[in-house]
């Protein structure tokens, strides 16, 4: 039998139609060029600097000698399932049922595909505010949904307007993510404005999925959750998990909490595309929840060290630079440079070799700025600010 010869670049028929479609993740796009330069300042890596706490690595490691390495149920542990509904009851005010409202998943871009996979049916439109983290709208696509994209600004502090949410609401909307604190832009929300995003999500019927993966790092203020919001349980899908809050972002490990008869239709699909989440991240967790708390506490009081020094560093040197409120990321404003974010960010790291992340990674909004991460170093930071300014005096 003869084998149909297919070219490489162009196999018709074989692939996917939305896989083809979809683009690449700008931030890796973008990291394949870093990665080959020696010598290189990254303020680009989207994860803490810090090592996962001793405690919460024995407790791993401890899980492999006991041979607690087997399949888990499929909603994951007992015990840790009961500690996160604690732990989000106690710091968010939200009472979630850990039997029948709450699902371990293997870190919260698992529960983001969860929740998207339960809710969309082709030609549904779902709302992002941009700039914004970049997998939501891709995920969307992915599902044959529409999303439906509503820009922040700078000159707004990146603020959600009501007014333009509310005329983006149609017939086909199904569902609204929020992301506080934000990726990028480290923006946080007020309590008024999530309430008024719940009145809108009442009256038309709406899904509000929220990222809080940055929730423990919220520097001036309290974090508050919609899903807190009376009436709003029922519509809300929280992701939350441990990679941010206690630096174990290899471990892969987050949740997603819900009304029931969301969970239920979350629970089958994670059962068919991944059964559980590791067994030995879930037992890593356990003492991550019991006795993690100071390990936060103690990173959180350096991010914002660090936060301080490189938001006034940028201001300094004439790229002016919002305060962020939470996360651990700065995106300064770059336009007075006359380049494009993207072609900054290559002549920097060619230049100065230090790595940014363009802004346009994170959608249209994001022309005209560039995301730094401050999870590095002080060292880092000094050394790179000082880079960045030669490079903007050279310009």
């Amino acid at each position: 039998m003869k084998l149909k010869l297919v070219q490489k670049n162009n196999p018709e028929g074989l692939v996917s139609k939305t896989g083809s479609l979809i683009p690449p993740s700008a931030i890796r796009e973008f990291f394949d060029i870093v990665y080959s330069t020696p010598d290189c300042i990254s303020l680009g890596v989207g994860e803490p600097d810090f090592t996962t706490p001793w405690r919460i690595s024995d407790s791993g490691i401890f899980a492999i000698k006991d041979g607690n390495t087997h399949y888990t149920p499929n909603r994951g542990i007992p015990e840790l399932r009961d500690l996160i509904a604690r732990y989000v009851s106690e710091n968010y005010t939200v009472a979630y049922d850990p039997d029948r409202e709450l699902i371990v998943t293997m870190g919260v871009s698992q529960g983001l595909d969860l929740a998207l996979r339960s809710i969309i049916n082709p030609g549904d439109e779902v709302i992002l505010f941009e700039p914004c983290f970049v997998s939501y709208s891709a995920n969307v696509s992915i599902l044959h949904g529409n999303p439906v994209i509503i820009p922040t600004f700078f000159k707004e502090k990146f603020k959600i307007d009501i007014s333009r949410l509310k005329q983006s609401i149609t017939e086909k909307t199904k569902a609204i993510i929020l992301n506080y604190p934000t990726n990028p832009t480290g923006a946080t929300i007020d309590k008024d404005t999530l309430e008024k995003i719940a009145d809108l999500a009442l009256q038309n019927n709406l899904i509000v999925v929220s990222d809080e993966i940055y929730s423990a790092f919220t520097y001036d203020e309290s974090h508050f959750s919609i899903a807190s919001i009376p009436e709003m349980k029922c519509r809300t899908i929280y992701l939350n998990g441990f990679s941010k809050s206690h630096a174990m972002t290899g471990w892969r490990l987050g949740w997603v909490a819900g009304p029931d008869f969301l969970v239920d239709i979350m629970l089958k699909i994670h059962q068919y595309t991944a059964l559980c989440a590791s067994s030995i991240a879930q037992y890593a967790a356990v003492e991550a929840i019991r006795k993690g708390g100071k390990d936060v506490l103690q990173m959180k009081s350096e991010y914002l060290k660090r936060r301080n020094f490189i938001t006034s560093r940028f201001n300094e040197i004439g790229l002016s630079c919002l305060v962020p409120q939470g996360a651990f990321y700065v995106f300064p404003d770059i336009s007075r440079s006359g380049l494009s974010s993207r072609d900054f960010a290559l002549q920097l790291l060619k230049k100065e070799k230090v790595a940014v992340v363009p802004g346009t990674a994170f959608g249209n909004a994001g022309e005209n700025h560039i995301r730094c991460s401050y999870a590095t170093s002080m060292d880092n930071i000094r050394e790179s600010t000082a880079r960045i300014e030669r490079f903007v005096k050279s310009l």
